[in-house]
């Protein structure tokens, strides 16, 4: 009996682990889904959109070559702003010491800020040195240290200081390469910014910087004027933060291309394509491509403007642009073969037959890349030929994942060291962490299926002839694919959003039932109310563009004037009969001003009910 009872428990509990392993990657592939929807999405909407509102401190092109010219004309506006004597936060004097990091270290910690006239002094020495360097960085390491690399912090302020405090801080015997994607999604962007900025400018030979895919001012807006406001308003949202934010911009457009280590070890952030051209991307004119998400789609009509191997050097725009967009935007994959990365909409796929030419092509050992989650902090593919390392932990959720780095030995050989910082205060057990990131997944893959209301109708329509208002598991799976195209595993995750009746059919309309808008919109055209859903976080940061003053008001007209631009631009039939009662609407105090917080905070998603349909 007592055997018989072990083997029950030891069975249940072995399905409760896989039950809990399946929750946990299906949460996590939403979460990565709708992550490549929403770049997508915000780079269809603001590579055009943005031509026809006020420039915000940033150019508005994707080569123009007198923007650098432009930025030399602020690099020295720090000398007009003065530091009051009540000032409590670190003091800077150049050139910077180890003593000034310590006290960066040391005032971020404590959630102190740099003034912004060190701010500005900073961003301007960090772009004289940039400007001096290659657009691949060679680098020599003795065999007497290690080299440490890198991944993705996202803004991630805890995860730098963790990665110091086990490996130590930058220095002549520790050099460091930091892979790109340093902003955006967490609060401490220009904190990290402003400490890595700093130890380059100490050890310019010893710590490297990579340029990342979210270094690029169409990618990054959410960042500065979206929902990750509060990790960068206390210092752009100042009195002199447009300064600061149009050099910040010329800066990320100098940032290094790619590293490589000993002639052996090639460090990009992204990845590879079957046409990089490693001697090419060292003579392009890197700080002319502010943002390469101003560029019609990739296709195989492009791939005819590339030269063939062997041409003379002097190639179209275009090719430069593809150039540097394969290689911080692409991801590795199993199978051979290069083809465009549709779920990024930008970049390529590329196979070990690729990375195994390019390897051989130019005598190198290994491709090191970062650009995409991982669970573990890392992953080998091809054969370990390409190492993908991910140093943000908890990236979509508390529990989400670990955070790691490489070390580098003499001999070239990775060591990985993992890590992931924790709430001391956090007494979850593990499926409570699980279930956690679970309900956050399911809850964003709800707002993203309410946003999309009326396509999905009219497609589970489709499938409907009777107009039963039910359909099979399968049609409804494609119906679902068809329209948010994120390639979800919808069967298995069926059961969560919809209900199904005893015959096995599913009730299509309950995928909307728990959900509604904060604010009652009866009077409101149906279609402006879904596109408000489905582009809020966009228009956050329209509308924080045309809020020059940043008073979080913005008058009637100017909101009826971006609205109807904005419907327009997107397709939408807007009346101006319902624009007007839209503004009115949310106009609560009639003073012909709306506040936007208030209006962001109307019209977000809200969820009734928590528990799973039946």
């Amino acid at each position: 009996t007592a055997i018989k009872a072990a083997i029950l428990i030891q069975n249940w509990y072995r399905c409760t682990r896989a039950r809990l392993e399946i929750s946990r990657r299906y949460s996590l592939t939403i979460f990565q889904s709708i992550e490549y929807a929403d770049e997508q999405d915000q780079a269809q909407v603001f590579s055009s959109f943005l031509f026809f509102l006020p420039l915000v401190a940033v150019a508005h092109t994707s080569s123009s070559p007198c923007v650098s010219h432009e930025a030399d004309s602020y690099v020295t506006e720090y000398e007009k702003i003065d530091v009051p004597d009540s000032y409590c936060g670190p003091r800077l004097s150049f050139p910077l010491t180890l003593a000034h990091a310590n006290a960066l270290l040391h005032a971020f910690k404590n959630g102190q800020l740099l003034h912004a006239h060190y701010v500005l002094q900073l961003l301007c020495e960090t772009r004289r040195v940039l400007k001096e360097k290659p657009n691949i960085t060679h680098v020599s390491v003795s065999y007497s240290k290690e080299i440490t690399v890198c991944g993705d912090l996202h803004g991630n302020l805890d995860d730098l200081l963790l990665i110091f405090y086990k490996n130590g801080l930058p220095s002549e015997k520790k050099p460091y390469v930091f892979n790109g994607d340093f902003v955006d999604r967490g609060r401490n962007s220009m904190e990290i910014l402003i400490i890595l900025f700093a130890f380059l400018l100490i050890y310019p030979n010893d710590l490297h910087l990579n340029r990342g895919n979210h270094e690029d001012y169409i990618i990054n807006l959410r960042w500065v004027l979206g929902d990750g406001r509060e990790g960068v308003s206390e210092y752009i949202l100042q009195v002199h933060g447009k300064v600061i934010l149009y050099l910040l911009q010329d800066v990320f457009s100098w940032l290094p291309l790619a590293t490589i280590i000993n002639n052996k070890v090639l460090i990009v952030h992204g990845g590879i394509s079957d046409t990089t051209d490693l001697d090419f991307l060292n003579l392009l004119e890197r700080n002319k491509l502010k943002s390469l998400m101003r560029r019609p789609p990739k296709s195989e009509t492009d791939r005819e403007d590339q030269p063939k191997e062997g041409t003379p050097t002097a190639r179209p725009s275009k090719f430069c642009s593809f150039q540097v967009l394969d290689i911080l935007w692409s991801d590795p994959r199993k199978q051979n073969g290069c083809i465009p990365n549709k779920r990024r909409g930008g970049g390529c796929c590329f196979g070990p037959d690729t990375t195994a030419k390019l390897l051989e092509r130019y005598n190198l050992k290994m491709l090191i890349r970062s650009h995409e989650f991982k669970r573990e902090g890392y992953e080998l593919t091809h054969d370990g030929k390409v190492v993908t390392i991910f140093s943000a932990s908890n990236y979509y959720e508390e529990g989400s994942n670990r955070g790691a780095y490489i070390r580098l030995n003499p001999d070239l050989n990775p060591r990985f060291v993992q890590y992931q910082v924790c709430d001391c205060t956090d007494t979850r057990n593990h499926w409570e962490r699980v279930k956690t990131i679970e309900r956050s997944a399911l809850q964003i893959l709800r707002e993203k299926i309410f946003g999309h209301k009326s396509a999905l109708t009219e497609a589970f329509e489709q499938y409907d002839c009777n107009s039963t208002g039910k359909i099979s598991v399968s049609d409804w799976a494609a119906a679902m694919e068809s329209v948010l195209r994120l390639e979800l595993p919808w069967r298995t995750l069926q059961f969560q959003l919809a209900k199904t009746d005893p015959d096995g059919k599913v009730d299509y309309m309950s995928c909307f039932y728990n959900m509604e808008i904060a604010q009652s919109t009866e009077e409101v055209q149906p279609a402006l109310v879904e596109t408000l859903c489905k582009y809020r976080k966009d228009l956050e940061i329209i509308f924080n563009i045309m809020d020059e003053d940043q008073s979080g008001l913005i008058s009637l007209d100017e909101f009826r004037k971006t609205w109807k631009i904005f419907s327009s631009h997107l397709g939408i039939d807007a009346y101006d009969a319902s624009i007007d009662k839209l503004a009115q609407s949310i106009d609560y105090n009639k003073d012909d001003c709306i506040d936007f917080s208030e209006f962001l905070e109307a019209f977000h998603v809200v969820h009734n009910l928590e528990k799973k349909p039946t």
